[in-house]
Formats: structure tokens, C-alpha cells, sequence
């Protein structure tokens, strides 16, 4: 099958799907329902508990979610095991739901010569549509990234961490007459929309604990996809993030949550509570959108 990234996500909002969920399976909170079913020295691993968890959340929200998310370090923690666990999540959502695309928490960047490796790993190997970069290199460093049309390159912007700020938010002088000055994180969203997104293949992030920079994003970008983690756990408030960061359209966003839906529950029925929290961002987004257009 051959996957076009945008054309995925874009088919997901005809649809009305905006949440995501983060696959971050965290093995310290897995249920004790599947740790004492799948436990026998030299038989299970921690890969079956971590593929055994994914694949009933995705059972249960594959018809509403909007995309999954897999943190590469969750995986990358536990080895070669973890790491094929990511591979075979991926493997089943391409199996389950097909149309829903996987975004590859990846958070990659290195010289070019590098990065043409974790080109072919996150894509090729693992199979995601999509990944996150750092923009710290440049967009020649990145290149090997951007050039993958069909893939969704979604470039760290603003993120949603309590540091952030540190970097992000450091004004720069953009004109010494004028003694203007932008935010770094600014900077970025207007080098990635104005030079980077020539295959119209780039999206940003921006977390919903930072709604004020998210609008000033949305306003420099234009209709640009961002994906907003920070719901949830995090403190990030939905409706400020979705009034900051909707399009024109009242589309271009993707709201991620992972912890908030993972661990709804912790008994036998983590997978339906599961559902029943990312159903509760569903419709709340939905009535945001429909509020949103009519007093318009």
C-alpha cells in the first residue's frame, strides 16, 4: 500500500478525527491483568506485555482516533526487544486500521550523512508515516528528511515541557534599526513554513501548555498542520489550544493525548476506559468545531 502521510490525516479530518493517542507504554503502569497472564521466565518478555498492551488500546479506539503516537525511548528503553515490540505496534495498526497514520515520536537530528539512517529506520524499517525532528541542525542537516514526500516531517517548535522557554523563548534581533526581536520558537515555525515545506510535507509542534505562543505559530504559518501535545497530564487546557491553533478551516490540528488515555484505568478493563477518554476528547473537540462555526 502506498501511504501518503497528508492525504491520511487530511482523509482523518473529513471524518471529523482530531485526537491521537500516544502509544507510550510506560511498563511500570501496564496492568497487573497482563503482567500475571503473560509471566513465565524465558517465555514472555517485556516486549509481549508492552505489544499484548498496545494492541488491545488500539482494539478499542481505532475507529476514532485520528492517529497514534509512539515515543521511540519507551521502545528504545527495553532493547532490541522494545524495539520490535514498536515494530510489530506498528506492523498492527497498518493491519487493524490501515487509513489511521503512525507518527514516530522520534525527535531526530544530526548531519545529513547520519540522518539518512534514521531516514530509513523510522520509515523504512519501523514503517511510520510521519516523525518528529529537532530543527537545532538546519534544514540542511534535515534534508534527507524533508525530501521523503510521501512522509510527514513534523519539525519541534514550541514544546510543551516546563523548560521550554529556556531556548525557545529567547528573543533574537531581526532588525537592528527597528531593535526587533522574535521568539527562537518563532523563528523556527517561519523558516519551516517560509523555506523547509517545499514538498508541502511539514508540520510543527506546539504544546497546548503554551496557548499564547501556539496562536502566535498559527498566525506566522498560516494553514500549516501542528501537532499539539500537552493535554491532559501535562495542564494543557483543550479549548484554549484549539481556539489558538485551529486553521482557517477549523482543521490543521492534531491533539495528542497518551497518559491521560493509556492509563485511564489499571484493571481488566484499561482498554475500554481507554476508549471511553479518547471518545470524551473526540466529542469534545467535535462540539468545539460546531460552537466555533456558528458563532462565526
Amino acid at each position: 500500500m502506498n501511504r501518503n502521510f497528508m492525504q491520511l490525516l487530511k482523509a482523518m479530518w473529513a471524518q471529523d478525527k482530531f485526537g491521537g493517542v500516544g502509544l507510550d507504554p510506560d511498563v511500570t503502569k501496564i496492568p497487573k491483568c497482563i503482567r500475571d497472564v503473560l509471566w513465565e521466565p524465558g517465555k514472555y518478555t517485556v516486549g509481549d506485555w508492552i505489544l499484548t498492551f498496545n494492541k488491545r488500546i488500539i482494539d478499542t479506539t481505532h475507529d476514532i482516533a485520528c492517529m497514534y503516537k509512539p515515543n521511540y525511548a519507551f521502545y528504545e528503553a527495553h532493547g532490541n526487544i522494545g524495539l520490535n515490540a514498536l515494530r510489530e505496534t506498528i506492523k498492527y495498526i497498518n493491519k487493524i486500521a490501515p487509513e489511521v497514520p503512525v507518527i514516530l515520536d522520534y525527535k531526530r537530528a544530526d548531519i545529513g550523512n547520519t540522518n539518512i539512517g534514521s531516514v530509513q529506520a523510522g520509515f523504512d524499517d519501523f514503517g511510520a508515516d510521519a516523525v518528529t525532528v529537532n530543527p537545532y541542525f538546519g534544514r540542511e542537516a534535515l534534508q534527507p528528511f524533508l525530501d521523503r514526500r510521501d512522509k510527514g516531517i513534523i519539525i519541534l517548535c514550541r514544546t510543551s515541557n516546563p523548560g521550554a522557554g529556556e531556548f525557545q523563548d529567547l528573543p533574537v534581533i531581526v532588525d537592528f534599526d527597528l531593535k526587533e526581536t522574535k521568539p527562537v520558537y518563532q523563528i523556527v515555525a517561519e523558516k519551516v513554513s517560509d523555506y523547509w515545506n517545499q514538498n508541502g510535507n511539514c508540520l510543527l509542534v506546539v504544546g497546548a501548555t503554551a496557548p499564547e505562543e501556539l496562536k502566535k505559530v498559527r498566525n506566522a504559518v498560516g494553514d500549516m498542520p501542528i501537532l499539539i501535545p500537552g493535554i491532559g497530564k501535562q495542564g494543557g487546557d483543550l479549548a484554549l489550544a484549539l481556539e489558538a491553533g485551529l486553521d482557517s478551516n477549523m482543521e490543521g490540528v492534531i491533539i495528542n493525548s497518551s497518559r491521560e488515555i493509556l492509563y485511564a484505568s489499571d484493571k481488566d478493563d484499561y482498554a475500554e476506559a481507554a476508549r471511553a477518554k479518547l471518545l470524551e476528547l473526540h466529542e469534545a473537540i467535535r462540539k468545539f468545531r460546531v460552537d466555533a462555526r456558528a458563532s462565526a
